[in-house]
């Protein structure tokens, strides 16, 4: 499971399960990857849930 992340300044991909962690980015400074991450962070159980109603849940 995991998200990506656009800007106008760059992307990111980010694992969610089994911990959340820096994939991959392009163009983004390590501040502002650092704030994502504590996004999605905050935000993991919402991201999961959407996750998982979008892509079905895995049996």
């Amino acid at each position: 499971m995991h998200v990506h992340v656009h800007s106008g300044r760059g992307e990111a991909k980010f694992w969610i399960e089994p911990t959340i962690s820096l994939a991959r980015s392009h163009g983004l400074s390590k501040r502002e990857i650092e704030v994502i991450q504590d996004i999605i962070e905050e935000r993991k159980d919402d991201i999961v849930d959407h996750w998982r109603r979008h892509f079905g849940s895995p049996s």
